[in-house]
């Protein structure tokens, strides 16, 4: 009598969730430096002219090259759809999954298991809200400047999604980040309950941070599209560089 031999296991799953891991802790490390880049504006609008150009390869070929917005936008925007074909895999499919889901979240009430259900819906949120931004980069990448993005913020109304998205993307990228950092042992020490109340900390002073310098940002840029409503449209160029000096 031949004996079965047990079925070969399988390393996909595994894979893919390295994968997901691996591009959501791209994308957050993104945003940090996107913040960066956009409260520049509190500095002063030559600084954030001065940014915004760098991107374009001013300072490197002379002049700008807006496609190159277009190229890096396109290939975070395929990064986003990646992440989230990946993490799609992960929630619930249908109500009886997330029935399931809400029985075992009140016999277990444990603080990661909402945060869990948090970065999912702060995940559905940006899968609506971060296309709408990306593409408008990859279509206008020209527009971004002072009083261009300015315009866009208040003239065009962009407002009210800018701060959905700022929401939705500081919380779901400290979640994610916090997450991965107990998922794979990140600055794991002797004590993991310690360990865990000390990320825990961090998460949230981060995301505190985070999200009050996109609100100061919000208000400098819709304060810029205010004052310069009636002129909508035209360009900010510092003085040195119409001079040349």
């Amino acid at each position: 009598m031949k004996i079965a031999s047990p079925p070969s296991a399988s390393f996909c799953p595994a894979r893919l969730d390295l994968l997901q891991s691996a591009s959501g802790l791209v994308l957050a490390l993104f945003m940090w430096l996107h913040m960066v880049f956009v409260s520049s504006i509190l500095l002063g609008k030559d600084v954030f002219w001065t940014v915004a150009r760098f991107f374009e390869g001013y300072f490197l070929f002379g002049r700008g090259f807006p496609i190159l917005v277009t190229l890096f936008a396109t290939a975070i925007l395929a990064l986003f759809v990646l992440h989230a074909v990946l993490a799609l895999r992960k929630f619930p499919a249908d109500w009886r999954q997330y029935r399931t889901f809400w029985h075992h979240a009140g016999r277990f009430p444990h603080g990661d298991t909402r945060l869990w259900l948090v970065q999912v819906l702060t995940g559905f949120a940006l899968f609506f809200l971060a296309p709408v931004h990306l593409y408008q980069m990859m279509a206008h990448p020209d527009l971004i400047g002072p009083f261009a993005s300015a315009d866009r913020v208040w003239s065009g109304r962009f407002w009210p999604l800018y701060l959905l998205l700022l929401f939705a993307v500081e919380v779901h990228g400290g979640v994610g980040l916090y997450r991965l950092a107990l998922k794979w042992g990140w600055f794991e020490g002797k004590d993991p309950a310690l360990t865990r109340q000390r990320l825990r900390r961090a998460k949230w002073a981060l995301t505190t941070f985070l999200i009050s310098l996109g609100l100061l940002s919000l208000a400098a840029y819709m304060v810029i599209g205010m004052d310069h409503a009636p002129h909508a449209g035209e360009r900010y160029t510092p003085i040195w560089a119409e001079t040349g000096r």
